[in-house]
């Protein structure tokens, strides 16, 4: 069984029961312990979960999104407007799962561009434009997140190409990494990333630092961040040394 194959199925079975050992994947995966423990030491590496004695665990809270997104939706606004002018018409666009990129969604009636999401709330506001061409990822459906995700979505990824990505994030750590405390959307929006020319991360100011144990990416991955966060935060400061340009949003814009 190849490695990304024995990573997807680890994945799935923490997001069934939260825990696993080394002893039940090494018979569920049909490998060696050896194997099992290289495999969750890769996995931890990459923010997908934390080894613990004998095992690994991860931990989940998901805001559900209807809550998540009449939160901030001033700020939200302000964001998506600043963001729907980087896009130019006949241009291809990912839009990811988060709540502030579905305020983005509701910005792009009449364009003639084409949007690729497995966001569920931003397919149901652009599937009756027809100036929008829409590809809706496919994956299991995660109905509080209002989402498509796992192995599905992330392959039908490998097979397009957009020239932005907008995504959102739970959080902003000081040096600029970007995080999740979900992590079953981190592989779609790692596979999001990969798949675009250049990224763009929605961010209002509740995500400096905000929350999330499971790192998406590094400042280097991304190509601009609107936000309305103020300047003198210590991860926007971080960002723009990194070189990335930060755009700033305002409410007085909408």
């Amino acid at each position: 069984m190849l490695a990304e194959h024995r990573h997807q199925l680890i994945l799935q079975a923490l997001r069934s029961g939260g825990t696993v050992t080394v002893t039940d994947l090494a018979a569920r995966l049909e490998a060696s312990a050896a194997t099992v423990r290289r495999d969750l030491l890769k996995l931890e590496e990459d923010g997908l979960l934390t080894r613990v004695h004998g095992g690994a665990v991860i931990e989940e809270d998901p805001a559900p999104f209807a809550e998540a997104v009449e939160a901030q939706v001033d700020a939200k606004d302000a964001i998506a407007a600043e963001a729907v002018t980087l896009i130019e018409d006949g241009q291809s666009v990912i839009l990811d799962s988060g709540s502030t990129v579905y305020r983005l969604a509701r910005l792009l009636h009449g364009r003639r561009i084409t949007v690729i999401t497995n966001n569920l709330a931003v397919y149901e506001e652009l599937v009756q434009d027809e100036n929008v061409e829409l590809m809706l990822l496919g994956g299991m459906v995660i109905r509080e997140s209002r989402m498509l995700e796992g192995f599905m979505a992330e392959d039908n990824l490998r097979q397009v190409h957009a020239d932005w990505l907008f995504m959102g994030a739970c959080g902003v750590r000081a040096g600029g990494q970007v995080m999740d405390t979900t992590v079953a959307e981190v592989p779609a929006r790692r596979a999001m990333i990969a798949a675009s020319d250049k990224v763009a991360l929605l961010a209002d100011d509740t995500k400096f630092p905000g929350t999330g144990m499971v790192k998406i990416c590094d400042p280097a991955d991304l190509d601009v961040v609107v936000t309305d966060a103020s300047y003198g935060v210590a991860a926007r400061t971080a960002l723009e040394e990194a070189g990335v340009r930060v755009v700033q949003a305002s409410p007085a814009r909408v």
